[in-house]
Protein backbone atom coordinates (compact mmCIF):
# COMPACT_ATOMS: atom_id res chain seq x y z
CA UNK A 1 0.00 0.00 0.00
CA UNK A 2 1.28 3.27 -1.18
CA UNK A 3 1.64 6.25 1.49
CA UNK A 4 -0.26 9.57 0.58
CA UNK A 5 2.20 12.38 0.13
CA UNK A 6 2.36 14.90 2.41
CA UNK A 7 1.91 18.85 2.41
CA UNK A 8 5.13 20.92 2.73
CA UNK A 9 3.99 22.24 6.04
CA UNK A 10 4.21 18.56 7.55
CA UNK A 11 7.19 17.94 5.97
CA UNK A 12 8.40 21.06 7.56
CA UNK A 13 6.47 19.72 10.72
CA UNK A 14 8.44 16.45 10.59
CA UNK A 15 11.91 17.81 10.33
CA UNK A 16 11.08 20.20 13.13
CA UNK A 17 10.22 17.68 15.52
CA UNK A 18 13.71 15.07 14.10
CA UNK A 19 15.56 18.45 15.21
CA UNK A 20 13.57 18.14 18.74
CA UNK A 21 12.18 21.50 18.10
CA UNK A 22 8.51 20.82 16.83
CA UNK A 23 6.46 23.08 15.53
CA UNK A 24 3.64 24.57 17.36
CA UNK A 25 0.62 26.55 16.35
CA UNK A 26 0.73 28.82 19.35
CA UNK A 27 5.01 29.73 18.31
CA UNK A 28 6.79 30.65 15.66
CA UNK A 29 7.77 27.31 13.56
CA UNK A 30 11.40 26.70 13.90
CA UNK A 31 11.20 24.73 10.24
CA UNK A 32 9.01 26.55 8.11
CA UNK A 33 7.80 25.49 4.49
CA UNK A 34 10.84 28.40 3.00
CA UNK A 35 13.37 25.79 4.58
CA UNK A 36 11.73 22.85 2.72
CA UNK A 37 11.23 24.98 -0.38
CA UNK A 38 15.18 25.71 -0.03
CA UNK A 39 16.06 21.88 0.10
CA UNK A 40 14.17 21.38 -2.69
CA UNK A 41 16.14 24.20 -4.98
CA UNK A 42 19.39 22.41 -3.53
CA UNK A 43 18.04 18.33 -4.56
CA UNK A 44 17.86 17.09 -1.17
CA UNK A 45 14.22 16.42 -1.10
CA UNK A 46 11.48 16.10 -3.78
CA UNK A 47 8.74 18.06 -4.79
CA UNK A 48 5.65 15.49 -5.75
CA UNK A 49 3.28 18.38 -7.07
CA UNK A 50 3.58 20.73 -9.92
CA UNK A 51 1.43 23.34 -7.64
CA UNK A 52 3.47 26.43 -7.51
CA UNK A 53 1.57 27.22 -4.22
CA UNK A 54 2.37 24.51 -2.53
CA UNK A 55 4.73 21.32 -1.92
CA UNK A 56 3.93 17.42 -1.79
CA UNK A 57 6.15 15.00 -0.57
CA UNK A 58 6.75 11.41 -0.11
CA UNK A 59 6.65 10.70 3.53
CA UNK A 60 9.15 8.15 2.88
CA UNK A 61 11.91 10.59 1.60
CA UNK A 62 11.02 12.92 4.46
CA UNK A 63 11.56 10.09 7.12
CA UNK A 64 14.94 9.41 5.52
CA UNK A 65 15.47 13.27 5.44
CA UNK A 66 15.20 13.48 8.92
CA UNK A 67 17.54 10.66 9.80
CA UNK A 68 20.47 12.28 7.91
CA UNK A 69 23.31 13.62 10.63
CA UNK A 70 23.88 16.82 9.26
CA UNK A 71 19.98 18.04 9.31
CA UNK A 72 20.46 20.25 11.95
CA UNK A 73 23.20 22.16 9.83
CA UNK A 74 21.44 22.08 6.70
CA UNK A 75 18.36 23.72 8.60
CA UNK A 76 19.92 26.38 10.03
CA UNK A 77 21.97 27.20 6.78
CA UNK A 78 18.65 27.03 5.07
CA UNK A 79 16.83 29.53 7.94
CA UNK A 80 15.20 32.69 6.52
CA UNK A 81 16.07 36.19 6.95
CA UNK A 82 14.75 39.83 6.07
CA UNK A 83 16.75 42.10 5.61
CA UNK A 84 16.49 43.49 9.13
CA UNK A 85 17.25 40.32 10.25
CA UNK A 86 20.44 39.77 7.86
CA UNK A 87 21.58 43.04 8.68
CA UNK A 88 21.71 42.08 12.77
CA UNK A 89 23.55 39.16 12.18
CA UNK A 90 25.77 40.88 10.28
CA UNK A 91 26.15 43.42 13.00
CA UNK A 92 25.94 45.75 10.50
CA UNK A 93 23.35 48.63 9.98
CA UNK A 94 20.39 48.81 8.29
CA UNK A 95 21.80 51.20 5.11
CA UNK A 96 25.09 48.67 4.81
CA UNK A 97 23.04 45.68 4.31
CA UNK A 98 21.14 47.93 1.55
CA UNK A 99 24.16 48.28 -0.02
CA UNK A 100 25.37 45.23 -0.17
CA UNK A 101 22.18 44.00 -1.66
CA UNK A 102 22.33 46.82 -4.50
CA UNK A 103 26.29 45.79 -4.91
CA UNK A 104 24.10 42.09 -5.85
CA UNK A 105 26.65 40.62 -3.34
CA UNK A 106 23.43 38.62 -2.84
CA UNK A 107 19.81 38.17 -3.81
CA UNK A 108 16.92 36.93 -1.84
CA UNK A 109 16.00 33.44 -2.26
CA UNK A 110 12.27 34.47 -2.36
CA UNK A 111 9.87 36.81 -1.28
CA UNK A 112 6.84 36.59 0.74
CA UNK A 113 4.02 39.02 1.18
CA UNK A 114 2.97 40.64 4.88
CA UNK A 115 0.19 42.24 5.77
CA UNK A 116 0.28 44.62 8.20
CA UNK A 117 -3.38 44.99 9.90
CA UNK A 118 -6.23 43.38 8.83
CA UNK A 119 -6.55 44.26 5.43
CA UNK A 120 -4.56 43.47 1.88
CA UNK A 121 -3.75 46.62 1.92
CA UNK A 122 -1.16 46.80 3.70
CA UNK A 123 0.80 44.05 2.32
CA UNK A 124 3.95 43.86 1.53
CA UNK A 125 6.58 42.15 -0.40
CA UNK A 126 9.22 41.51 1.63
CA UNK A 127 12.63 39.64 0.57
CA UNK A 128 13.74 36.86 2.52
CA UNK A 129 17.53 35.60 2.32
CA UNK A 130 19.21 32.17 3.53
CA UNK A 131 21.29 32.74 6.59
CA UNK A 132 24.06 30.53 5.04
CA UNK A 133 24.57 32.98 2.23
CA UNK A 134 24.09 36.31 4.63
CA UNK A 135 26.94 34.53 6.75
CA UNK A 136 29.20 33.94 3.70
CA UNK A 137 29.34 38.09 3.11
CA UNK A 138 32.25 38.33 4.99
CA UNK A 139 34.25 35.59 3.63
CA UNK A 140 33.41 36.46 0.56
CA UNK A 141 34.48 40.38 0.15
CA UNK A 142 37.50 40.21 2.29
CA UNK A 143 38.40 43.77 0.74
CA UNK A 144 35.92 45.62 3.10
CA UNK A 145 37.12 46.27 6.40
CA UNK A 146 34.01 44.40 8.30
CA UNK A 147 35.28 45.72 11.74
CA UNK A 148 34.74 49.25 10.90
CA UNK A 149 32.04 48.37 8.45
CA UNK A 150 30.50 47.56 11.86
CA UNK A 151 31.45 50.85 13.85
CA UNK A 152 30.01 53.32 11.46
CA UNK A 153 27.87 55.57 13.14
CA UNK A 154 24.18 56.65 12.47
CA UNK A 155 23.45 59.67 10.27
CA UNK A 156 27.17 58.36 8.41
CA UNK A 157 27.36 57.49 4.82
CA UNK A 158 27.96 54.13 4.45
CA UNK A 159 31.66 53.25 3.03
CA UNK A 160 29.91 51.05 0.40
CA UNK A 161 28.51 53.67 -1.33
CA UNK A 162 31.82 54.22 -2.87
CA UNK A 163 31.65 50.87 -4.06
CA UNK A 164 30.17 49.92 -7.38
CA UNK A 165 28.49 46.16 -8.90
CA UNK A 166 31.33 44.60 -10.55
CA UNK A 167 30.11 44.25 -14.23
CA UNK A 168 29.02 40.42 -15.09
CA UNK A 169 31.16 39.13 -17.31
CA UNK A 170 29.62 37.71 -20.91
CA UNK A 171 29.53 34.09 -21.39
CA UNK A 172 31.36 32.41 -23.89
Amino acid sequence: MSEEPISGREAADRIAAALGTPNKMSEKASVTSFVVRRFITRGLLADLSSNPKGTLHHPGQVAEFCARGDLAGLAAADTPLGPDQAADRLRVRRVEFDWMVKLTWLRPAEWAEVEYGTSRAGAVQVPLYRTADVGALSGAHPEVDWEELRQVEKGRRSPLAALRPKEKSASV
